[in-house]
């Protein structure tokens, strides 16, 4: 279910930014490029002002803003190098969207680099992809990134993206995403974001994560945790109060999804009007927490397993676009003692959640994130970060760049075009700007093989999927 619902009185809108923000982001930028940072800066350039959707990669090198050759381009990618850190606390210095009562908001996703017929690529996992039809889910190699969005709070298809993670074969996905925020989260309150007093910053995700866990793993840091659960989970109510004798029990009532009859009366209820939906309904239960033993990621856990409680939200509307039934959808909050307030910013912000995949969707078909055939899974880090600058800068061309619509294409109202429509304007608004990278220098080209010799070495393939083994098995 995707509703999409702006808070009352935000336009969700960014704050203008002048060209002076978009100079020093490019110019910090290349100073990030240790290596190859001529050939690495405009081919960020050419993904900026190529006039499609980047198809492959050799065609950036026939752009004007690419002034090598191809083959400084693959060599750029395989050779060079980038400052990640340095490139991180830059883009977290920039502006960052917030809701109206100044929070911020993060979406926190995966998103597959799919690479099936790439044998001789290293650390690729299966990543789920989604089907059309009923049951039609696929699990397809490839290099799966977390990636951290800043979200806005009305309707758009802008995200600040802040920072992106390969997920290798022996990491848990759990204490990976949640180091990732706690990186994310410092370099925001060096950057000057978030300051002692601010209203905690909300991090949102989707049902593939266990968002209990990351509450347990994030419980020091100044966040609200919020993620959608399955329909068929079973949570417990708080213990009862302990009695004469006997052991005190650790966990109250069940309260199952599925059942409605293990439900008690919400705390909290609230009915708010949408604009296409119809009447958006919630129904909240305060102090619910999973039950936990040990085994899996609780294991090792010294003593017995924590307590972790929650709000759980049901949501619910009349109607979905064409004639389709709608189902509840299940959440859970890491605090308790919301008010209606609360819950109602909590759905509107879970909604908002599902601007992060026309972010995905931007980087894959019009910059051409997954377009390249990459060996290496360190220059499709490289790549990725590129794409990410690049991103970066048509949000800070956002209120810049002029409307050239198609004569089919309705006129965007100013600050309201959508990133492909930015792109299209900034080869005009780079043409205003200094370029940082110097002219190319007039080469001969290497010898290359020998005529009649043959590849003695042949690459190495590499296994897919999870290679971690345990001593013990749960």
């Amino acid at each position: 279910m995707g509703i999409s619902v702006p808070y009352p009185g935000v336009s969700g809108e960014a704050s203008p930014v002048g060209l002076g923000d978009l100079e020093a982001f490019r110019a910090k930028f290349y100073d990030c490029l240790s290596t190859r940072a001529d050939a690495l800066f405009e081919l960020t350039d050419a993904v900026l002002c190529s006039p499609g959707p980047v198809t492959t990669l050799v065609d950036l090198s026939l752009c004007p803003e690419h002034r090598r050759g191809h083959g400084a381009l693959y060599d750029g990618l395989s050779c060079g190098a980038i400052e990640i850190k340095g490139l991180q606390f830059a883009i977290a210095a920039l502006k960052l969207p917030r809701g109206s009562d100044g929070r911020i908001t993060l979406g926190i996703d995966v998103s597959p680099w799919l690479r099936p017929d790439a044998p001789c690529s290293a650390k690729r996992l299966f990543c789920h992809v989604h089907g059309r039809g009923k049951n039609q889910a696929q699990m397809i190699p490839g290099w799966p990134y977390s990636v951290i969005a800043a979200l806005e709070p009305g309707r758009t298809s802008w995200t600040a993206v802040l920072d992106a993670v390969r997920l290798t074969p022996d990491d848990d996905d759990t204490t990976v995403t949640a180091t990732q925020v706690r990186e994310v989260v410092g370099r925001l309150r060096a950057a000057g974001h978030v300051k002692d007093g601010d209203p905690d910053i909300l991090l949102v995700f989707d049902s593939g994560y266990d968002v209990t866990r990351l509450a347990f793993l994030l419980a020091d840091l100044p966040v609200q945790l919020l993620g959608r659960l399955r329909s068929d989970r079973v949570l417990q109510f708080p213990a009862p109060p302990p009695g004469r004798t006997g052991r005190p029990a650790r966990h109250g009532p069940e309260f199952k999804f599925a059942d409605p009859d293990s439900w008690p009366e919400p705390e909290v209820t609230t009915t708010s009007d949408t604009s296409r939906y119809g009447t958006a309904h919630t129904a909240t239960w305060d102090r619910l927490h999973p039950r936990l033993s040990h085994r899996g990621p609780w294991a090792d856990h010294e003593g017995p397993p924590p307590i972790i409680e929650g709000t759980v939200i049901r949501l619910t509307v009349d109607h979905l676009p064409g004639d389709r039934h709608p189902t509840p959808v299940w959440l859970w909050c890491s605090e308790t003692g919301l008010t209606p307030t609360d819950v109602d910013r909590l759905w509107r912000s879970f909604l908002r959640r599902f601007d992060i995949e026309h972010t995905f969707r931007l980087f894959k078909q019009t910059l051409g994130w997954t377009t390249p055939k990459i060996r290496t899974p360190e220059a499709a880090d490289r790549w990725t970060w590129m794409v990410i600058a690049a991103h970066t800068q048509l949000r800070l061309a956002r209120h810049l760049a002029e409307d050239l619509r198609r004569p089919w294409e309705r006129a965007a109202p100013p600050g309201r075009m959508t990133p492909a429509r930015v792109r299209r304007g900034f080869p005009s608004i780079r043409g205003t700007m200094p370029l940082p990278a110097s002219a190319p220098k007039p080469s001969r080209p290497g010898p290359g093989r020998p005529a009649g010799s043959k590849n003695t070495r042949p690459t190495q393939h590499h296994l897919v999927g999870k290679r971690t083994k345990t001593d013990t098995t749960t």
